[in-house]
């Protein structure tokens, strides 16, 4: 019977800890104090994998998910919406310091030598004009067809 009257009481606190954050904003230096724990435990758990498996996601993304969601909730928890500017900064600061040496191996496209780049361009439209001229020719000539 204790609990039943105590559930009123919950539920009302826990209403007006929700409205709290969102009427009492965004307490931004609450939020960088408590994203710091989520640095620490990706850190730390970032430890496990070798160095030199850092740049394969599939070696920490069960760890980078946990960062993500910390920091998200330290967010919100604090009255802030997630992402913001300040949260993206210390993510950013984060992956400078585990994904700095990160680049991503992408082919460099050039264009071909101009001796195959002209004919490959230039035929084409020889061909369009060819191709209507014959036609616009042909339309002319309906006299003559058998």
């Amino acid at each position: 019977m204790g609990t039943r009257s105590r559930r009123p009481q919950l539920l009302w606190l826990l209403l007006l800890c929700g409205t709290c954050a969102r009427v009492c904003g965004c307490n931004e230096t609450r939020m960088l104090e408590r994203l710091p724990r989520c640095g620490k435990t990706f850190a730390e758990r970032m430890r496990e994998v070798a160095v030199w498996k850092w740049c394969d996601l599939s070696q920490f993304i069960v760890f980078y998910e946990s960062f993500t969601n910390c920091t998200e909730e330290e967010t919100v928890v604090v009255g802030c919406y997630w992402p913001n500017p300040l949260a993206q900064g210390f993510i950013t600061g984060v992956h400078r310091q585990f994904f700095s040496n990160c680049t991503v191996d992408r082919t460099h496209w050039e264009d071909p030598p101009d001796e195959v780049l002209i004919p490959l361009i230039a035929v084409p439209i020889l061909l369009t004009v060819a191709m209507t001229g014959l036609v616009v020719w042909r339309s002319k000539r309906t006299d003559q067809l058998p």
